[in-house]
């Protein structure tokens, strides 16, 4: 084994011989209490004035500024509900006066047609009774020049077919009978 002046790794001797770990010799103890004392109470001291007021305030200070953040949520949510319902209203309204603006527009224009049907229909009417009338009074016409010319050409024809000339009274009873049929 090596010796102890020799070794790197050995532990060195104090003059008196004894070896240990200082806190676990009597001599030193009760120093070693007082300083832990006054050092434990001036750390308490500091804590207690400097240190924890600090944490403390720092905290409180984030309480209030997480209650003054939640608040405002609040007030925000409130808001954009208030907003999104003022919204949702003015959309049912919107869509009430769309639907209400459609139905009168219909109506007019159900109106409007109604009225330009009827003022054609009566048009119409007007020119059908004119166009009856001048058919009539041409018809009229007409069948008063058939009369004539049926009068005129019986004779003849009478004349070819039997080789006798009918006498012209009989020849207008025969047309005036033929035309009433």
């Amino acid at each position: 084994m090596a010796s102890p002046t020799t070794s790197g790794t050995s532990v060195p001797h104090d003059a008196h011989g004894s070896v240990g770990f200082p806190p676990f010799q009597g001599d030193t103890f009760l120093s070693q209490i007082l300083w832990l004392a006054i050092a434990f109470g001036l750390l308490y001291w500091l804590l207690s004035k400097v240190a924890l007021p600090r944490i403390g305030g720092i905290l409180q200070e984030r309480s209030e500024r997480i209650a003054r953040d939640l608040e405002e949520a609040q007030r925000l949510k409130a808001e954009s509900e208030a907003a999104g319902a003022a919204y949702e209203k003015s959309l049912a309204d919107a869509r009430s006066n769309a639907q209400a603006i459609a139905a009168e527009t219909h109506a007019k224009v159900s109106a409007e047609a109604d009225a330009t049907r009827k003022s054609l229909e009566a048009d119409l009417n007007a020119k059908l009774h004119q166009a009856e009338a001048q058919i009539a009074a041409s018809k009229t016409k007409a069948m008063t020049n058939v009369r004539g010319i049926a009068i005129d050409t019986a004779p003849s024809i009478v004349l070819q077919l039997t080789g006798k000339t009918p006498a012209a009274a009989d020849v207008e009873k025969a047309v005036d009978a033929a035309l009433k049929s």
